[in-house]
């Protein structure tokens, strides 16, 4: 049904968007002080879990391109509707699944799901409001996002000490259906539908040189046949990326416009997302993890100890445009992705006899340095597009975002499995992950030399992440 663009209805709408948002950061935390407890259920290792958690961010990245084509070709209110549904028919599964492989299978239609909540609700909120309304209707969405990673990891660690795991997922159907009552209540259905033509083998060659990319970093770790298939991957999902670059410079109507690369920023803010992602990215499910199977922390406990990362951010985000006034985006980009860099090796000192006080200190800057990370990195990819690049450039953005996450969790799940086979029995899985957070924190501390490109006196002020 149609509703007027009244007040009420335009309120409700950001309700409603916000509880799409607020599902979506839900999700992609609360899973992580589970993997423990999954792992025992389906009789798998703790340190193999990883795969949970890049299946559903790679089906994000994967699904992202095609978001904004889906809303004008079908409309808003009904794509919303449909990833709601997907996503609540992916929770479902994931809360049924009796394997691994099920598991993997059924984050892959909740991750589809989540692909499109954000991009099509912020979508209905730019048609609902006038320009000068916007931004501040979506700093008003952003709120109830934040909440997602703030109670996420408690959430799940209370629901896995005092229930069981199956209800991170269980919890996602009542608010679905809500969601979904809403959506046809509230979401307008008056907007002219738009006939463009999908870049099909356009989005064909990125789909699958991301998921290839992706995959084969997640089967590094294997030797042998697994190792030689994942290098195979590794080659035809270079070639398939590459070979999209080429198709969009003489494509007619492109996913991504080449065009947009020429804007110096972009091009190091989207490289300098993706490789300085790559370490904190794998930061949530590696915390939990190594509290859980080398510290014997409860699933609780392990949950409260990603409080301070979240607080930290927080603290932090005022100071990002303080910071990048006086001293500029390159200096605070190099600088903040050192200390980022040396804060995540330094959980290599993790051990039974550290301060839990002490890890709460390397937590919370940690979560400080990360916020300022991610809204400098955000800001200066975005900020020198026109108007007629600006939602191709931050669909291009959110897409190397989602991607750095699945290739993050992928990349610390490679390592941890290759220290793992080194460090030999169970008992030295400490150490596994000790050597781990160290090649994190190194393999962040490559995103400098990109930040080093950008211009060195440039400042203007930054926004949000």
């Amino acid at each position: 049904m149609s509703i007027s663009n009244t007040s009420a209805s335009r309120r409700a709408l950001l309700w409603l968007v916000a509880l799409g948002f607020f599902m979506q950061t839900l999700d992609a935390t609360i899973v992580n002080t589970a993997l423990p407890a999954m792992a025992h259920d389906l009789d798998e290792s703790p340190l193999r879990m990883h795969s949970v958690i890049v299946a559903y961010s790679l089906a994000m990245a994967v699904l992202i391109p095609a978001s904004g084509w889906l809303a004008d070709r079908f409309g808003t209110r009904r794509v919303f509707m449909s990833a709601i549904a997907l996503f609540v028919a992916g929770s479902v599964l994931c809360a049924l699944a009796p394997s691994l492989s099920m598991l993997v299978g059924a984050r892959v239609v909740q991750g589809l799901g989540g692909a499109l909540l954000l991009p099509v609700g912020r979508l209905a909120v730019l048609r609902a409001f006038p320009r000068e309304e916007f931004i501040h209707a979506m700093s008003l969405v952003a709120i109830p996002g934040l909440l997602g990673p703030l109670i996420g990891p408690t959430l799940g660690g209370w629901m896995v000490e005092y229930a069981s795991w199956h209800w991170i997922f269980w919890v996602n159907v009542p608010v679905g259906l809500l969601g979904l009552v809403m959506a046809r209540r509230f979401m307008p259905m008056t907007e002219e539908l738009i006939a463009r033509r999908l870049d099909v083998a356009g989005y064909g060659l990125l789909a699958f040189g991301m998921a290839a990319v992706s995959l084969a970093v997640e089967g590094m770790a294997g030797g042998g046949f697994r190792g030689a298939s994942a290098l195979v991957m590794l080659v035809f999902g270079v070639a398939s990326l590459a070979a999209y670059w080429l198709h969009a410079s003489r494509s007619a109507n492109p996913l991504f416009v080449p065009g947009l690369f020429q804007v110096r920023t972009l091009r190091v803010g989207l490289l300098g997302n993706l490789f300085s992602r790559l370490g904190s990215s794998c930061m949530p499910f590696m915390i939990p993890l190594v509290l859980q199977v080398s510290l014997d922390y409860t699933p609780m406990q392990a949950g409260m100890m990603m409080l301070p990362t979240v607080l930290g951010s927080m603290v932090a985000k005022p100071l990002v445009t303080r910071l990048v006034r006086r001293w500029g985006f390159r200096r605070v980009l190099v600088s903040n992705t050192c200390t980022l860099a040396l804060l995540i090796a330094s959980l290599g000192v993790l051990s039974p006899a550290l301060s839990p006080y002490l890890l709460i200190v390397q937590l919370t800057l940690f979560g400080a340095a990360n916020s300022m990370q991610f809204s400098a990195m955000n800001t200066v990819t975005l900020k020198d597009l026109d108007i007629s690049q600006a939602s191709s450039g931050n669909s291009l953005l959110s897409m190397v975002q989602m991607l750095a996450l699945g290739m993050g969790v992928a990349a610390a799940g490679a390592v941890l499995s290759s220290f793992e086979g080194y460090f030999g029995p169970a008992q030295q899985a400490l150490n596994a992950f000790r050597a781990t957070f160290v090649c994190m924190g190194l393999l962040t501390l490559a995103a400098t030399a990109l930040f080093l490109q950008l211009p060195a006196h440039e400042s203007p002020d930054p926004g949000d992440s």
